[in-house]
């Protein structure tokens, strides 16, 4: 079973009657996951991971003697790519012989419901009040409620900073109604710092960039997530200083040593720096300040990413919790 949206319960009848009717002793859940965000409003990657397992345990749980084992699928695109690509050399790789698709399988009854589901409220709004003041409750209702936040990741060149920055993402775009932003450190080198080296100045500018960036965000009560090795202390405090008089700033420190990030090198990077083919490389022929002001430090060399990606998000909601209740007593 491919569950490419959060399964209902009319969806777990449909899988236990397919496990009934060909006799399946075991049940593949694939879960296909992007990168990318999913739109606005539907339920974020890991969301649909941790529903797509639950899937998995009430599909055990209901049909004795059958198997049901979740499989998190990295998919080009997530499900709407899947949609158009393919799954099956996949699938046949994993012993598959058969498989469908959870929104295919739905009845257009269902469907139709779940399509007006994001009206509802709207709809339940304007019969209570006159148009002018259904308009301004469900405008309130939509503002982001406190102050946005910036979550900077610093550390070394495979540190598993941006791995923990691309996990709290997905998290946090589950679990509330602040939009997050990920600033992918490849992606601002090629847009936002496009033309810039790794020469110190050059570092110190991305740093900036980003730290501007990331402001917007935040003062627009979003969160920013931004993983740069940011190797020089005063970038980062510069970093800090330009967030603050606009939200949280939370400094998050992938402490991994020098030697773990170099056995990681699947690019080989650290043995071109020290073979002297990449100038200015953090920790081999350039300095890395490790901070002294870190809000959360990970050593991801035994803290798995879903460890890390808790401390992180429960360190932020700290923070945040203690700015709006400040925010609070500050107002008239």
């Amino acid at each position: 079973m491919i569950v490419d949206d959060v399964p209902t319960r009319a969806d777990e009848q449909v899988a236990l009657a397919a496990l009934r009717h060909r006799d399946t002793a075991v049940m593949l859940v694939i879960v296909p996951v992007s990168r990318s965000h999913r739109p606005t409003g539907q339920v974020g990657w890991a969301g649909l991971t941790r529903a797509a397992h639950a899937f998995a345990g009430a599909l055990a749980a209901a049909g004795p003697g059958t198997e049901a084992i979740p499989i998190v699928v990295p998919w080009p695109g997530g499900d709407r790519t899947a949609s158009g690509i393919e799954l099956g050399p996949v699938l046949d790789a994993y012993g598959a012989t058969a498989y469908q698709r959870i929104t295919v399988s739905r009845s257009a009854a269902d469907r139709e419901r779940i399509e007006a589901l994001p009206g509802l409220v709207a709809r339940s709004v304007h019969d209570l009040y006159p148009t002018a003041s259904a308009r301004e409750v469900l405008r309130a209702a939509a503002s982001t409620p406190g102050r946005g936040a910036v979550v900077f990741f610093t550390g070394l060149s495979g540190s598993g900073k941006s791995t923990i920055a691309r996990a709290l993402a997905d998290d946090l775009a589950d679990g509330g109604p602040r939009r997050v932003t990920l600033l992918d450190g490849d992606e601002v080198r090629q847009h936002l710092s496009r033309g810039l080296g790794f020469d110190a100045e050059s570092r110190d500018i991305n740093i900036d960039r980003i730290a501007y960036v990331a402001s917007l965000v935040a003062e627009h009560g979003g969160i920013a997530i931004a993983a740069p090795i940011a190797p020089f202390d005063a970038g980062r405090r510069a970093a800090r200083a330009l967030v603050e008089p606009h939200g949280t700033f939370l400094l998050v420190h992938a402490s991994t040593p020098l030697e773990v990030c170099e056995a990681r090198d699947r690019k080989g990077l650290y043995a071109r720096a020290r073979a002297g083919e990449i100038p200015e490389f953090t920790g081999i022929s350039s300095p890395y300040e490790a901070p002294t002001d870190a809000d959360v430090t990970i050593d991801t060399t035994d803290v798995p990413v879903e460890d890390a990606v808790r401390q992180v998000r429960e360190a932020l909601e700290r923070r945040l919790d203690e700015a709006n209740a400040t925010d609070a007593v500050a107002k008239p």
